[in-house]
């Protein structure tokens, strides 16, 4: 349900976004280019988000890392125990919609927790993301409904 219908709507969004922008454009209607570029970010964000996700879940579940990624989590959390529970803190206070992240930053060379609002990729300059979390209602509601 997830792929099939909430990520297929990011997909669907991003190319209607994509069409509506070309003609607004052709037509000079700043206001609908303006509507069409934040329906573009927001659509394709989530299509782009989802697709790291997806990456990111495994049938077995996970263990603790090891080799380089199990280095640099130690030097920049101290422990993986400090890591989750920074990372559970980020994931567990997004306010509304967003994601929890988890980035290497190119510039300061470690890696980052973060907060993503909605989908808009609002990821720090010079990150590049390697663990989301998504924490729209979307990603649970099925487990935990609410009547």
């Amino acid at each position: 349900l997830h792929h099939s219908k909430h990520h297929a709507t990011y997909v669907k969004g991003a190319n209607d976004a994509l069409e509506k922008l070309e003609e607004a454009r052709s037509k000079g209607d700043h206001a609908a280019i303006l509507l069409n570029e934040k329906n573009l970010a927001f659509n394709l964000g989530g299509h782009v988000n989802h697709t790291i996700w997806w990456k990111n879940l495994s049938p077995d579940g996970g263990d603790k890392p090891t080799g380089e990624l199990a280095a640099a989590i130690d030097d920049a959390f101290g422990s993986f125990d400090n890591f989750r529970a920074q990372f559970h803190a980020a994931a567990t206070t997004v306010q509304g919609s967003g994601w929890a992240a988890l980035g290497w930053d190119t510039l300061g060379n470690k890696l980052l927790i973060f907060q993503v609002y909605d989908h808009q990729s609002n990821f720090p300059l010079g990150i590049v993301p390697l663990l989301l979390l998504d924490m729209w209602e979307h990603a649970f509601y099925l487990q935990y409904k609410n009547v």
